[in-house]
Order: structure tokens, then sequence, then C-alpha cells
């Protein structure tokens, strides 16, 4: 029996740090309240205009189909290179900003 509890003292010493980050990531998630989900403004609503620039004709317009797909020609270019981490990453975020108008409606912005 002494000897687990020198074992679990070594161990809570040796791993301090990462109890205290265990601990304030628990107290963090524990004491969360409700959240609120914003979705898409309504036209004429408070920053509609804002919302409308910015998602509807910068990414889901010409601007933000071009950025998605030269994303994704680097993304290609850089697997043929066998530069696996740099094409993973270029390949979804031009799959992302391809789609980018449906993943802000779909996650929208959590307000606590």
């Amino acid at each position: 029996m002494k000897q687990i509890i020198n074992t679990v003292n070594q161990l809570l010493r040796d791993n301090r740090l990462e109890i205290i980050y265990l601990c304030a990531i628990g107290i963090l998630l524990g004491s969360a309240d409700v959240v609120h989900a914003v979705t898409a403004p309504a036209t004429g609503s408070f920053a509609y205009d804002i919302y409308d620039i910015g998602v509807n004709k910068i990414l889901g317009g010409p601007i933000g189909f071009v950025a998605g797909v030269g994303a994704i020609v680097v993304g290609a270019i850089s697997a043929v290179q066998q530069k696996v981490f740099a094409a993973v990453p270029a390949i979804l975020g031009g799959a992302g900003m391809l789609n980018a108008d449906s993943i802000v409606e779909s996650l929208g912005l959590m307000i606590n």
C-alpha cells in the first residue's frame, strides 16, 4: 500500500503542470452557461450589409471561387511534389472556401 501511495505521489510531482492544465480546462467547461447560436441575419437587420458583402459577395462570389480553386490547385501541385503537409491544408482550405456560405450558416456564431 505504501508503494502505491509513493508511486501516486511521484506521478503527481512529475506531472504537476499537466494536472493544473486539465483542472483549468475542467473548470472552464464545467462553468459554461447556456450558449446561443446566431444564424445568418435576415434582410434589413443590423449588420446584414456586412454579412452580405463578406459572405455572399466575397466568399460565395467570384473572389471566393477563384481563391478556393486556386488553393485546391496549389494543394494538388504540392501533393504531386510529395509535400503532404502543405497539400492537405491547402486542399481542405480550398474546399472550405468553396462551401464557405453553407459553413457559416451551419456553424453559426456561438455567443455566451
